[in-house]
């Protein structure tokens, strides 16, 4: 389905152990980019005498924005671990982020890469993944004497209205499934007195 993802209600955490080394792992829902830094500064605090804290996420639903940080860790054994398990696991919308405490005894590349990768997946395996539709909003603009023909087409459609306006003249938003809004909007437009306008 191209219109279809797959992301997180809410948090998850995990945990993963190797060699007395600690990886402590969080999954959040993630809207927007300015989000990353609050999390990462909040986990900060409350793991303080932490080594490390990498994280990955990835952003979007169409075209998807990915970033991967080793946070002092060698290059690419930590982020990038992270990073593969959202790809593998389809999930967007979501950071993940992975806490160490050092044990004492060095792990290696390999070792790095394996309990970056274990630590993700334990906090995935503990989420609600669910899957949501991607879906497109659209303002109509009509008169009242096509108040009802408009109504009965949202009604027919079974269309999710999000904001109505009705003063000298009705402005009404609705969000329809992607896959369905073009046939949707070609009613609209050969309803005669209506405007449609994607908005996105």
């Amino acid at each position: 389905m191209s219109d279809v993802y797959k992301t997180i209600e809410k948090e998850s955490t995990g945990y993963f152990k190797d060699k007395g080394s600690k990886f402590y792992s969080y999954a959040y829902p993630l809207s927007s980019e300015d989000e990353v830094k609050d999390i990462i500064s909040n986990l900060k605090k409350e793991h303080h005498s932490a080594r490390h804290h990498c994280y990955a996420w990835r952003l979007g639903t169409e075209e998807i924005k990915t970033r991967a940080n080793d946070d002092g860790e060698p290059s690419s054994t930590a982020g990038k671990p992270i990073l593969g398990q959202l790809q593998s696991y389809e999930v967007t919308n979501i950071l993940v982020v992975v806490v160490r405490y050092f044990g004492g005894t060095l792990l290696g590349v390999s070792g790095l890469i394996n309990a970056y990768k274990n630590a993700s997946i334990e906090a995935l395996n503990n989420a609600e993944i669910c899957t949501k539709l991607i879906e497109n909003t659209f303002e109509i603009k009509f008169g009242y004497e096509v108040l009802n023909a408009v109504m009965l087409v949202t009604k027919q459609e079974n269309l999710n209205i999000v904001n109505t306006d009705f003063q000298i003249d009705c402005k009404l938003t609705y969000t329809i499934r992607k896959s369905e809004s073009e046939k949707v909007e070609a009613i609209f437009q050969n309803l005669y007195g209506v405007s449609i306008e994607k908005i996105n």
